[in-house]
């Protein structure tokens, strides 16, 4: 008999007690549909910390300056005025494993465009800014040497405050004030979306550092070369943890922080963070998925209750299949392929329910989900893994039937 035939045949059969098919079918196409869902949130949480990663610039490390005491109270992180620019300039110097480093000071300011008005947050940076944030423009250009040593009143600006500010008008050249005065806006960034905290990284504005601090932050006890943080971007391929130490002996010899003092500043190392995030979102959904997966199992059970019941019901065809001439071959291969049929009919069910099950989770809670090619072939490998592991006792069973003794059965 060949493979078509037996196809045809094992369908009529499981045809013959449609609901009993159906039935027996439903542990795998729960288990299926279990598995496809969960790995389908696994990896809409991956990719969306991969797109955070991304948005934060690759390698990323934040220092922020340390927290002080005023009158024995200990007051928050960035309150000491330890960091300056020669700190940022000496780490891209002096490590190697740093590729860039970019001081910056940070306020909120209230924005101004005829009647309309913004509360958004300003930075004053340098132009390595924008390649430790892999950050790069809409429109307009970046800041020139000249806006950056002279205090230039120009700003780039983010697309939240460009849509907040100006709606559909075009934001290029136009003037705002910022703390009554006016920048000109030269560039849009383009958009990052929101952060790992949250926080919309749109709704800024970017002017030189220089002008941050002589026009709208103003200095701190006369520092004048003072930043409030240093993003550093390592190099592709190192050791975060080594880079990390360095930046730290580094600024502890320049800020004169004896062995026993504790750091006069804060480092915060985001990729690790966020690789760390990852990598327990990823174990997640393989636990889920594991979970998911023992329906399978007991879905292959079922498959293996049923056949078993079918070969006691389908003895006396057993033995007038084997009288006429079939082989032994030939009842295995009839029996296997009707539990492969129940388990992979089943798989390709469960696959629906699992890709409409992810639709639902995306669009009612609000999760991401991707739903991979790599998810689906796994369901329909183990489906069919199911289907020969659980059919084969059944179909090795009928086989080995003796003919004589399989037509006398009643």
């Amino acid at each position: 008999m060949n493979l078509l035939a037996t196809l045809r045949v094992a369908w009529n059969a499981l045809q013959v007690n449609l609901l009993r098919s159906i039935l027996t079918m439903l542990g795998v196409i729960i288990g299926v549909a279990a598995v496809i869902t969960m790995l389908a949130v696994g990896a809409g949480a991956e990719a969306r910390i991969q797109s955070q990663i991304q948005s934060l610039g690759s390698n990323l490390m934040i220092i922020t300056a340390g927290a002080r005491t005023a009158s024995g109270v200990r007051l928050a992180t960035g309150t000491t005025t330890s960091l300056t620019e020669d700190d940022s300039a000496a780490i891209a110097r002096d490590i190697p494993e740093v590729e860039a480093a970019a001081p910056s000071n940070r306020g909120g300011a209230q924005v101004v465009v005829g009647s309309a008005n913004w509360a958004t947050q300003i930075y004053g940076i340098t132009p390595d800014y924008f390649v430790v944030r892999n950050w790069s423009l809409q429109a307009g250009r970046m800041f020139e040497s000249a806006e950056l040593s002279g205090s230039g009143k120009v700003a780039l600006i983010g697309q939240t405050v460009a849509r907040e500010l100006f709606g559909d008008m075009d934001p290029m050249d136009q003037t705002v004030r910022i703390k009554n005065v006016p920048f000109t806006i030269i560039g849009i960034l383009n958009s990052k979306g929101q952060s790992m905290m949250g926080q919309d990284q749109d709704d800024v504005i970017m002017v030189p550092l220089s002008t941050a601090r002589n026009r709208l932050l103003g200095a701190t006890q006369g520092k004048l070369r003072q930043v409030s943080m240093i993003q550093i971007k390592v190099r592709e391929g190192v050791n975060m943890a080594q880079a990390e130490e360095k930046v730290r002996e580094l600024l502890r010899q320049r800020l004169r922080a004896s062995g026993a003092q504790e750091d006069p500043f804060s480092v915060l190392n985001l990729t690790e963070m966020l690789q760390t995030q990852e990598e327990a979102s990823r174990i997640m959904s393989i636990l889920l998925a594991a979970v998911a997966s023992v329906s399978l199992l007991v879905g292959g059970i079922g498959i293996m209750n049923i056949m078993l019941v079918s070969v006691t019901e389908r003895t006396r065809e057993i033995g007038l299949r084997m009288a006429v001439g079939a082989r032994s071959g030939d009842i295995l291969t009839q029996f296997l392929v009707e539990a492969i049929t129940l388990s992979m009919s089943g798989g390709v069910i469960g696959i629906a329910i699992g890709a409409a099950g992810s639709w639902m989770v995306a669009a009612f809670a609000g999760w991401d989900t991707k739903m991979s090619p790599e998810s689906i072939v796994l369901a329909v490998g183990f489906s069919a893994a199911i289907g020969i592991f659980f059919g084969y006792y059944p179909a090795r069973k009928a086989a080995r039937l003796l003919p004589i003794q399989a037509l006398r059965y009643e």
